[in-house]
């Protein structure tokens, strides 16, 4: 992997991790276009760094708050408002988490064909315009019930399905439950948290076992690269979503699944 690859390959992670577009469509369309080779499981480690650099960085202020309410409930205190987000950022991770460890395997070897993930692409982007056009969008992220927390948590788990997009899927759902288009991109954001904590963490560990060397140059840059657009891209998809809408997204899942038809079928 040269520096062209590294830098392109991070900026496309960074972007996909949190618009709700696929990051898998993108990580497969990629490298056919320039007949690039696989990336490699050190730099998966590397970008799932940078995007959880730039999630935390971003919203760093907000999980300080979350955290001392969740440790204050913990410790027996009154439940706030930022406790129970907390609790429903763990509570909502737990699908995923369960659903990942039992079928991992067989999804990265029976799903990770193009035309899988361009059937992914399509039809969650159908389901992304559904919940756009008709959720009430009346309620923020601390408004959120334990039934909305369920249907989130229950619709991330879906993400593990290559094409779907975690982002999209949960932003999806919480638009569904009535959320607004920011306190669902939000709420999307905080949840991916855990998520990358765990996926980035199950490479790592795998990394540690793997023979194959490390170019960590490439590496650093590759995880800075995927930091700094992760963190642009929330910053302005969030100033943005309101007067945009999501249907901008909707119309490019739709053209990118195309593209992957027509080239796989």
């Amino acid at each position: 992997m040269d520096g062209v690859q590294t830098v392109a390959l991070a900026v496309l992670q960074g972007l996909t991790e949190f618009l709700p577009i696929s990051s898998s469509a993108h990580l497969v369309l990629l490298p056919f276009l320039f007949d690039w080779p696989d990336q490699g499981l050190a730099f998966d480690v590397a970008v799932h760094v940078g995007s959880l650099a730039a999630v935390v960085t971003y919203f760093w202020g907000e999980l300080r708050e979350l955290w001392v309410g969740w440790w204050g409930h913990v410790n027996g205190g009154h439940a706030s408002a930022e406790s129970r987000l907390a609790w429903a950022i763990i509570v909502a991770t737990i699908p995923v988490v369960t659903l990942g460890g039992l079928f991992a395997d067989w999804i990265e070897a029976s799903l990770r064909d193009p035309i899988p993930i361009a059937l992914a692409t399509l039809v969650f982007g159908l389901l992304l315009w559904v919940a756009d056009r008709s959720g009430a969008r009346r309620r923020d992220e601390h408004a959120i019930t334990w039934r909305d927390v369920a249907i989130i948590g229950v619709a991330q788990a879906l993400a593990l399905i290559p094409g779907t997009s975690r982002s999209g899927i949960t932003i999806t759902a919480g638009l569904w439950v009535g959320l607004t288009r920011t306190a669902a991109a939000r709420f999307s954001f905080l949840l991916s948290i855990p998520v990358i904590v765990l996926a980035g963490g199950y490479n790592a560990v795998r990394l540690l076992s793997s023979p194959v060397p490390v170019l960590w140059g490439l590496i650093a840059v590759g995880a800075v690269v995927s930091g700094v657009t992760a963190y642009l891209c929330i910053h302005w998809f969030l100033k943005l979503i309101d007067q945009i809408g999501l249907i901008p997204f909707v119309i490019y899942r739709l053209i990118l699944a195309g593209v992957l038809f027509y080239i796989y079928l």
